[in-house]
């Protein structure tokens, strides 16, 4: 069986973790990351919510997000959720912060508001039904893709769930419901 890396720089990272065992992974092939050396040791990685702009110049310090994007060019499958398809992200609107530049989108931060205005709801998923349950906090909305890049959730009308080959990015928290869904898709990539 494959190991899978949850970055666990900040952010939420034992929420994802408890999500991978409820969708069978066994815990010790689901490993936390905080170097390269720990990157070298997964064959794929999840990079949780969090706060991208601390979580970024983190990476860059380390040279971390260098050994990340060549792992993902490299063809290792990556999910960004939140904070995690911001880092992922080609561009961010109004900002000029470090970005992974590895999903061809341009993303919005904080698009429904401050934490203050966090909410759950459906997110229509393609191929999925029923429908999951979206947890959005301070969550982005994709704003622009690249015709390589396949829009794959929407809560109303805005993309925040989208797919490039084996990268995927939600703007919204699976690992914060009990539906494993999501985390048994990025296991099949």
């Amino acid at each position: 069986m494959k190991k899978v890396g949850v970055l666990a720089v900040q952010g939420n990272f034992s929420l994802h973790q408890a999500a991978l065992e409820s969708a069978g992974v066994p815990a010790s092939h689901i490993l936390t990351v905080r170097t390269v050396e720990e990157l070298g040791n997964v064959d794929r990685l999840i990079i949780p919510g969090g706060e991208s702009t601390t979580v970024g110049l983190l990476l860059k310090r380390y040279g971390l997000g260098d050994a990340i994007q060549a792992r993902a060019q490299g063809g290792m499958p990556l999910w960004g959720t939140c904070m995690g398809m911001i880092l992922m992200a080609k561009a961010i609107e109004g900002r000029d912060q470090y970005s992974l530049n590895l999903l061809d989108i341009t993303v919005k931060r904080n698009a429904f508001g401050a934490q203050v205005h966090s909410f759950e709801d459906e997110v229509q998923m393609t191929g999925v039904e029923p429908n999951l349950l979206g947890v959005f906090i301070r969550a982005p909305i994709v704003t622009e893709w690249g015709s390589a890049v396949e829009p794959m959730g929407w809560y109303q009308s805005k993309v925040v769930a989208v797919k490039q080959g084996k990268r995927i990015g939600t703007s919204f928290h699976p690992e914060l419901t009990t539906d494993t869904r999501l985390h048994q898709y990025f296991l099949s990539l």
